[in-house]
């Protein structure tokens, strides 16, 4: 296939492109600086010329700002909000006017947009949140729409990534060096996907019938101990400290909705359709990296 990535020096974006080219796919890779390579393209995020999609089989749509810098200032909430919504409406918007529309638009979204939700399990049936956050994926997923008509619009729902860096970074480092702590309660559910699950999902909905909404999750959720406490099992090192609530608060409402939140998800779309889990459980998902 000709897979068309925004979004391919991130986190995800690195390990898809090389995936999608280890099993014989073409990648175009959408840049913002001088392109470097004969795969790039450079664009502006927020226009795509439609011709660059002229045998281009999928898109795969993931910018965005990092959730994980605080505080969310006024300013930084639309910067959050801009580098979601832009890039994707130009992507759906030059899908829509391409001579030949891809197959398929894989684009970006976030377990986010649940909220906080104890005590409830949610799949992709469930009724989204309030707040922020949950409004922000709304709008990203709305952009994305805006294609529906013209070709298959899939939103992986993404949960925090287990790798080497990303939002588990700072876990990873204080657990290192013996700050290994809970947050709050810690029996708020934490979604979490490992790395190389997150691209096989990514990779197996290029190539499904799914539509819309699609939690990418782990099958075995974890609380929030459970991951911090995974983190510590596997490193060696001790778990012997508690950040409370209040504390975290201190963070700002990134805070409170990064380490407090709780939403139990489970990913029944991806099980319904076969995915099989390279790294079903926390501990396996750690011990990868």
């Amino acid at each position: 296939m000709r897979v068309l990535v925004a979004g391919a020096s991130g986190l995800i974006g690195t390990p898809l492109v090389e995936r999608l080219r280890a099993r014989g796919d073409e990648v175009v890779r959408l840049v913002r600086r001088e392109v470097r390579e004969r795969d790039e393209i450079r664009w502006d995020a927020t226009t795509l010329d439609p011709s660059v999609l002229d045998g281009v089989d999928a898109v795969v749509g993931l910018s965005g700002a990092s959730v994980g810098r605080i505080p969310w200032t006024p300013a930084y909430r639309r910067t959050l909000l801009e580098s979601r919504v832009h890039p994707t409406r130009a992507l759906a918007e030059a899908i829509v006017a391409a001579k030949r529309a891809p197959a398929v638009f894989v684009s970006g979204s976030a377990i986010g947009i649940y909220g906080n939700r104890p005590g409830e399990t949610l799949d992709e049936s469930s009724p989204t949140g309030e707040g922020f956050f949950p409004e922000l994926v709304r709008a990203w997923e709305a952009a994305s729409a805006i294609a529906a008509g013209t070709t298959r619009v899939v939103n992986p729902r993404s949960s925090v990534v287990i790798a080497r860096g990303g939002g588990m970074l700072p876990i990873r480092l204080l657990t290192g060096v013996g700050l290994g702590a809970g947050f709050g309660r810690g029996e708020q559910f934490w979604p979490w996907i490992s790395q190389v699950d997150e691209v096989s999902a990514l990779i197996h909905l290029i190539g499904s019938k799914l539509t819309g909404p699609v939690i990418l999750a782990g099958p075995v959720p974890a609380t929030s101990d459970e991951v911090t406490e995974a983190f510590a099992r596997v490193m060696h090192r001790p778990h012997l400290l508690r950040v409370p609530s209040f504390a975290v608060k201190v963070l700002g409402e990134a805070g409170s909705r990064l380490l407090l939140d709780d939403a139990h998800v489970l990913p029944a779309k991806l099980t319904a359709d076969g995915f099989n889990w390279a790294q079903p459980t926390i501990i396996d998902a750690v011990q990868a990296i």
